[in-house]
């Protein structure tokens, strides 16, 4: 099994909505920054319930928690945006709403990793990296 992927963020996408339809509570990815940083905004909407990295060789591995057991997810579904063949970006007035505000969207900005509404406030815009409701 190799620990490459064309599109690591959409690899991870792809193993929480595949664990979200089995009725999986947790998952194990190879963790990097970017995937830690989208897991933990995930985390702070109260999309997953927890978020944790356990040191391996020859990566970390990530530990997320989706729903604790017995609970239904709160993901309903989660979509990658830009794609490494199709970049998209937005500015800051462009900004899609997602399901009338209960859902969200991630840009990558400047400042970093953003929830749509942060980036928003902070009037930065960037590249749309997904969409979860």
């Amino acid at each position: 099994m190799s620990l490459q992927s064309t599109d690591p963020i959409a690899d991870l996408l792809t193993r929480i909505r595949n664990a979200v339809m089995v009725g999986k509570n947790e998952i194990r990815v190879p963790s990097s920054k970017l995937k830690l940083t989208i897991a933990k905004e995930l985390k702070k909407a109260h999309y997953l319930s927890d978020v944790k990295v356990e040191s391996a060789k020859p990566r970390d591995i990530m530990v997320i928690t989706i729903n604790q057991p017995g609970e239904n997810a709160n993901i309903t579904e989660i979509t990658r945006l830009s794609k490494p063949g199709r970049r998209v970006y937005v500015g800051a007035g462009e900004i899609p709403r997602i399901k009338n505000g209960r859902g969200m969207v991630l840009v990558s900005t400047s400042k970093g990793v953003l929830s749509g509404h942060a980036a928003v406030k902070e009037r930065l815009g960037g590249e749309l990296l997904l969409k979860v409701y």
